[in-house]
């Protein structure tokens, strides 16, 4: 964990990006690595999971070897979604993981940028970053809950705006010494004034979960890879080749950005059970699973992160199947 806070003893960055440990876990060129979404429990019939054991089952997963465990910004219970994800606030959950695990990537998928005040969020993100030692990553969003919007007071039609402002704001305070800007609806800074603690490596990693209103082209210049919902098999290549084009255009040849994809997954009892679709992911029996990511992978989409909240099956023998089956074909970095 660093030490240094006071102004006057904040360094220049130093590092570069693949250089920060929870970046680094998880993405790598032609590599696919496996993470979980939030919560570990499957609660197919009901909207909220119990969190009964949730901290035994973070550590689990950290001991297996999965690559990370991403939290949803989800902060009220909506009965039309009927949906509470893993139910605490995901800054502070993630605080609280840090301190249980040692080596697994801990992420968001993603925070709702656009209500979050950007100059709390710096703060809090390098902050986890620290306490983490390094393995905090940034996942962020612009919401998909209209019904959302007018709880914070915030016009839903300006999100695309207010997300690249927010972002704007984020990265500046972050990166620059005693900083300057002038933001419309995010406040100013004059220069006389210093974000403490700075990131542990040159910036905080920010992922695009979704594309956040915004395209293909702005996301790849000026975040540091996307995540987004998994296609149906037959679209994979598509899907890789639209973002490694909008990767080319933005940043050159030979960039590499990362690609990831987020699935619900019902890991079925029977090995040779086929690959399904189903609503936001997949059912599937391992074998098959199996064969899914290696197309994932070929294609050349670096991460996947699962869901199996849905699963009828108990959450610690599915984690325990695909740590023993899957996790060796594709392990983490």
């Amino acid at each position: 964990m660093s030490s240094a806070l006071l102004p006057d003893e904040i360094q220049k960055p130093i590092y570069r990006l693949n250089e920060h440990p929870g970046y680094r876990r998880l993405f790598a060129p032609q590599e696919l690595t496996i993470g979980l979404i939030m919560p570990l429990e499957t609660h197919p019939d009901r909207p909220a999971p119990t969190m009964a054991d949730h901290a035994s089952m973070a550590i689990r997963a950290d001991k297996l070897g999965f690559a990370a465990l991403w939290l949803r910004d989800v902060p009220f219970y909506d009965p039309t979604y009927g949906d509470f994800a893993q139910v605490f606030d995901p800054i502070a959950y993630i605080g609280y993981l840090a301190a249980v695990t040692h080596n697994i990537t801990l992420g968001t998928a993603g925070i709702v940028l656009p209500l979050r005040e950007p100059l709390i969020l710096a703060k809090q993100i390098a902050s986890l970053d620290h306490l983490s030692a390094g393995r905090m990553v940034l996942g962020i969003s612009s919401g998909d809950r209209p019904a959302e919007y007018p709880l914070f007071g915030v016009d839903y039609d300006s999100r695309g705006d207010r997300f690249r402002e927010a972002y704007t704001v984020f990265r500046t305070v972050t990166e620059e010494r005693f900083p300057v800007y002038d933001s419309p609806r995010f406040g100013r800074l004059n220069g006389q004034f210093e974000l403490i603690p700075k990131p542990v490596v040159d910036r905080s990693p920010t992922i695009a979960i979704g594309q956040a209103q915004q395209s293909l082209e702005w996301i790849a210049e000026n975040l540091d890879g996307l995540i987004r919902a998994a296609p149906d098999p037959d679209y994979l290549s598509t899907v890789a080749e639209q973002w490694r084009i909008a990767v080319e255009r933005s940043l050159g040849k030979g960039h590499f950005k990362p690609l990831g994809v987020g699935a619900f997954l019902d890991l079925a009892d029977d090995a040779d059970a086929p690959l399904r679709r189903m609503p936001g992911g997949f059912r599937a029996g391992r074998r098959s699973l199996i064969g899914f990511l290696e197309a994932v992978k070929s294609v050349g989409i670096n991460h996947v992160a699962f869901n199996p909240k849905v699963s009828r099956r108990p959450y610690i023998e599915v984690m325990d199947e695909l740590a023993a089956d899957v996790l060796p074909l594709f392990p983490t970095h």
